[in-house]
């Protein structure tokens, strides 16, 4: 054998037995690792899906499985019919934004969700104070338990006991703006007339909403909570506290909001003038706690407790605002308008902070107002 052969061959075995060392050696720290649980030293600890990312994953996964079951049934009736499409709690899961169609309709859809995110801008004429659609109804009306539009497109027409007739979607929203938005004090001084394009985008997008939901059915997350009394009731003076140590980092001390350098409320106004009037369905205090027990504060629902929430709901509501447009139209005293549209919880026509509660918010009863709070405070 030469002196070449011989050193090639001993090579070979040599790389041999460094490869099967180095296999053991490998095989050997795998089972160290994998023993001991080492893998997050080596690829940092592994991502663990937030609430939030479980509740899109299952969103996504609901309207799969629900366009599926369509292809299927349309396909052959045989088969068994689309079940709603719903999410680990067990809520209706509306569609996603990327799935608007491209076509007439998506552009309606589109349109109706840029009213409801910013009505002061693509309603502006019809719109009296700066509060958003989505104030109430959270996360762009899909919100369980934020009366979700998914659950109230659904349910009209229906009759109402407020006006006492049959109301249609349209009707519906034509009273939200009339009170919640306080559309008395627009540029048109009401709401948006019979069939205009406003109703027409609006429905459009509650309808998209609520695809894969049945109609007329009380499902789950509809509306806001319902709050059983407390054996204490609600009252405004121990509601103080709970504001103050729950809700005015973001709506301030005075109730009024926080705005961007823009001048854009980012988080609403509670009373006052630029507030919803005494005409809309949250100066009731039982609906106010029902709201706020289920979503507020922001990012930590269900963490007050039910006399909290109510007491809470009776001081946001034990403040002046803009008056119920019906009084002003009908030429009705305070008195008058609580005797008629007032037989609910509310501090309607009492008297807190120094006034009656029910009288408009005009401007000069405003400043005075503020300048004795302002007094009372210092």
């Amino acid at each position: 054998m030469t002196e070449k052969s011989y050193l090639s061959k001993h090579s070979a075995v040599r790389r041999f037995i460094y490869a099967v060392a180095g296999a053991v050696g490998l095989f050997a720290a795998g089972v160290i690792v994998a023993q001991y649980q080492l893998f997050p030293l080596f690829t940092g600890p592994k991502h663990t899906l937030t609430p939030a990312e479980n509740n899109a994953q299952a969103a996504i996964e609901a309207r799969k499985t629900l366009a599926e079951q369509r292809q299927v049934w349309q396909q052959d009736p045989s088969n068994e019919a689309t079940r709603i499409p719903t999410g680990p709690n067990g809520y209706f899961q509306p569609p996603q934004d990327y799935e608007i169609p491209d076509d007439e309709f998506g552009d309606a859809v589109r349109r109706g969700r840029e009213i409801f995110l910013n009505p002061g801008t693509n309603a502006e004429q019809y719109v009296g104070n700066q509060l958003v659609c989505a104030n109430c109804h959270l996360d762009t009306g899909r919100r369980e338990h934020s009366a979700p539009m998914w659950a109230a497109i659904t349910n009209y027409p229906t009759y109402r006991g407020k006006n006492k007739m049959i109301n249609t979607m349209e009707d519906r929203i034509n009273g939200c703006f009339t009170y919640s938005m306080n559309a008395k004090d627009s540029p048109s001084g009401g709401p948006p007339p019979e069939g205009h394009q406003i109703y027409k985008d609006l429905e459009s997008y509650f309808f998209w909403l609520a695809d894969g939901a049945p109609i007329n059915e009380d499902m789950p997350g509809r509306g806001y909570p319902d709050l059983e009394e407390t054996e204490l009731g609600f009252d405004w003076q121990r509601g103080e506290a709970v504001f103050e140590e729950n809700c005015a980092l973001c709506h301030g001390l005075d109730g009024q909001g926080q705005q961007d350098i823009n001048g854009r409320y980012i988080f609403p106004p509670l009373w006052g003038p630029n507030s919803f009037n005494w005409g809309a369905g949250m100066h009731r205090v039982n609906t106010a706690a029902g709201f706020i027990k289920a979503n507020m504060p922001l990012g930590k629902p269900n963490s007050l407790s039910d006399q909290e929430a109510w007491d809470v709901a009776a001081y946001i509501n034990s403040f002046p605002r803009p008056a119920d447009p019906r009084q002003l139209d009908e030429g009705l005293t305070v008195e008058e308008a609580k005797e008629k549209y007032h037989q609910h919880s509310d501090y309607y026509n009492e008297q807190a902070h120094g006034v009656l509660l029910g009288e408009d918010t005009t401007p000069d009863r405003w400043q005075a107002f503020m300048e004795q709070r302002r007094s009372v405070k210092h």
